[in-house]
């Protein structure tokens, strides 16, 4: 499970990455690799379950988001 945080993203910035962003997170629903995902109540953040073999791998799978420079990561591994 991963809980994201985004810190230092401007909206202008979120608008134009926002499209890429979604495309990911289409794909790894459609091929498994995204389990579920909830937004936070704030919307600065968001829960992710993902699949990945360990938290390096996680790591390297969020690495491709747009949004990940904004990203503040806490991976918890979940059986």
């Amino acid at each position: 499970m991963i809980d994201i945080l985004l810190q230092g993203l401007d909206n202008e910035t979120r608008m134009a990455l926002l499209p890429k962003e979604q495309e990911i997170i289409k794909e790894w629903e459609d091929n498994g690799t995204l389990l579920a995902s909830y937004i936070k109540a704030d919307a600065v953040g968001i829960y992710l379950i993902l699949l990945a073999s360990d938290k390096s791998d996680a790591d390297k799978k969020l690495s491709i988001l747009p949004y990940y420079p904004y990203m503040k990561i806490e991976i918890m591994t979940l059986r």
